[in-house]
């Protein structure tokens, strides 16, 4: 039997959480001999500042994921809301490769829908704008070109400002759009999602309106949890789709 895929979000590694960082070092440790594909859905870090980054959590990180790739496992980063600057040159060091924004993956005779799931939640507008800004290769070139000590600054107040704002907002704007999930699957083809980001763990079905316009055709949306008092992974085994919850 083919080996299963393995697939995560939301870890949110920072130096001040090295239980966590010990945790996912664990994880990967374990992970070798025993999954074909690993694939990281955004928000492996807390932030990123650029793969410039010196400090012992991305090179520790860097170091245990190019392992786990020296033993044959495909391994894909995906561009979280906290880690959008992840580049080339840090997803070498993991012997990994960056993913698209979204992507379909096949296992068994089913394809998924793979996203890391902020882009679904329009209702947040001011999210939504701040990640316009923020995607623009502009906006990226100028604050990458500050210093580590300035870049890590801004990534601290930002941090504090996004609880703050996060606080404030009503929990159901922060979640998924109904109708932008209902459109990405459209457009993927498939009807099967699974992403992270709202650390909202759980399985849901849907209808999606076939090329009638009738609504025939039923999807499903798993999403990953975020990683803290315990960890949350999902397991593609051909068809078979199991979203589990482990400690850490």
């Amino acid at each position: 039997m083919e080996k299963p895929t393995l697939i995560i979000s939301d870890l949110h590694l920072e130096e001040s959480r090295p239980e966590l960082t010990s945790a996912f070092l664990d994880f990967v440790e374990k992970s070798k001999n025993h999954c074909s594909r690993l694939f990281i859905l955004g928000d492996l870090f807390e932030a990123w500042i650029g793969d410039d980054d010196d400090s012992a959590l991305a090179d520790s990180v860097a170091r245990q994921l190019n392992a786990l790739a020296a033993t044959g496992v495909e391994i894909g980063l995906m561009h979280g809301n906290r880690d959008f600057l992840l580049g080339e040159q840090y997803a070498a060091r993991c012997g990994a490769r960056l993913m698209e924004e979204s992507e379909i993956i096949t296992s068994g005779s089913d394809r998924f829908l793979l996203m890391h799931g902020d882009s679904l939640c329009t209702d947040d507008v001011s999210y939504q704008a701040f990640r316009t800004m923020v995607r623009q290769p502009e906006w990226q070139a100028q604050f990458l070109s500050q210093s580590l000590e300035d870049r890590r600054a801004f990534a601290t107040q930002a941090r504090t400002q996004s609880k703050i704002e996060s606080a404030a907002k009503n929990n159901d704007i922060m979640d998924v759009n109904a109708n932008a999930v209902a459109s990405a699957l459209t457009a993927a083809g498939v009807t099967q999602l699974i992403h992270g980001h709202t650390h909202r763990p759980a399985s849901h079905q849907l209808k999606l309106l076939d090329e009638a316009g009738e609504q025939s055709v039923v999807a499903t949306r798993t999403v990953l949890g975020d990683w803290g008092a315990t960890g949350w992974q999902i397991k593609l085994q051909g068809n078979k789709l199991s979203l589990i919850e482990f400690n850490i």
